[in-house]
């Protein structure tokens, strides 16, 4: 009988100082089941340093480690997701590539899957990252949590875990050019259990989240999750047009009660011109973004452009 079989897929860009030690790692954990076979998938999102030189080495060694070169750089989400939608395992584990996921987690994955758990994910209790950037990161999921029309958002969720195949049978349905995947592990459902963990610091190189890469996920979470911003935009709509009713009427009558005396002067006009243009400029942006996501589903680009793919030929 065939064994069942284990996939694990990461990415990366620019992580020559931590791929060996990931593959080392991984390699090592998983050797301590082997009543699974297992596949490695690592997506390069087109690395301009040693990357590449490393990934063949490795693929050339072990025909188990699979490689997919995309032409060009298409975002980590983007280019993770093509990878995931690839893996052939009964069970897929979703990792980065900068050992902020310690692999040796995937040995607390796998037992719980083994007790029939079909999602199995993880949540940062704690991170040894920037503590200012540890708050915010919070802050965000709790509010898309309150506010997302999916029910159980999951706290603190980075997409790293444990997906049964079937799950990915039903991920697999969902079309999403640009997909907000910690969104969709809540959406889809199935037996989950959750391990918090804490997050150790990254070893080599640095991040590639900037504030827009970082700003772009957070805007699609709640796009894809939540009409809430849709929806103040007309409540504070119509709060500032009855504020604006009640002004208009007390400057009335007290222009009546005193009408030698009291003049409006420019103050006001001017606050209440640039106030009121600045609401309207915020929400003119959050619809914007709206009509962003809905020009991304339209124009249905693929996920990634793979320029080559190493061991993929193999049929276990």
């Amino acid at each position: 009988m065939d064994k069942k079989k284990i996939s694990i897929v990461s990415g990366c860009y620019n992580e020559e100082g931590n791929l060996q030690e990931f593959y080392d790692r991984t390699v090592k954990t998983l050797s301590l089941f082997p009543q699974y076979s297992y596949e490695i998938i690592m997506a390069d999102n087109c690395s301009t340093d040693s990357s590449r030189d490393i990934l063949r080495q490795l693929a050339a060694k072990d025909k188990n480690f699979k490689v997919i070169l995309n032409a060009n750089n298409f975002g980590p989400v983007r280019s993770g997701y093509n990878a995931f939608l690839q893996a052939s395992g009964d069970a897929v584990v979703l990792m980065s590539s900068d050992l902020q996921d310690p692999p040796e987690m995937i040995a607390d994955f796998i037992r719980k899957w083994e007790e029939n758990y079909q999602v199995v994910v993880t949540r940062k209790g704690k991170s040894k990252e920037n503590p200012l950037m540890f708050l915010i990161r919070r802050f965000y999921y709790r509010l898309l949590a309150k506010f997302s029309d999916t029910d159980h958002i999951i706290q603190n969720f980075t997409g790293f875990g444990l997906y049964s195949r079937k799950f990915m049978e039903a991920l697999k349905r969902y079309h999403d050019p640009n997909p907000y995947f910690r969104g969709f592990v809540s959406e889809i459902g199935f037996k989950r259990t959750e391990i918090e963990f804490v997050q150790p610091q990254r070893k080599h190189g640095r991040s590639k989240h900037n504030f827009f890469s970082l700003y772009d996920m957070a805007m699609s979470g709640f796009v894809n999750h939540s009409k809430l911003p849709l929806r103040l935009a007309t409540f504070f709509g119509f709060c500032l047009a009855g504020l604006s009713l009640l002004l208009a009427f007390g400057y009335l009558i007290y222009k009546l009660l005193y009408w030698d005396t009291f003049t409006l002067g420019l103050a006001p006009l001017v606050v209440g011109l640039f106030f009121f243009s600045a609401v309207q400029l915020i929400f003119i942006g959050i619809i914007g973004e709206y009509v962003g996501a809905i020009l991304t589903q339209v124009k249905n680009h693929p996920l990634a452009i793979e320029d080559e793919k190493l061991n993929f030929e193999n049929k276990d």
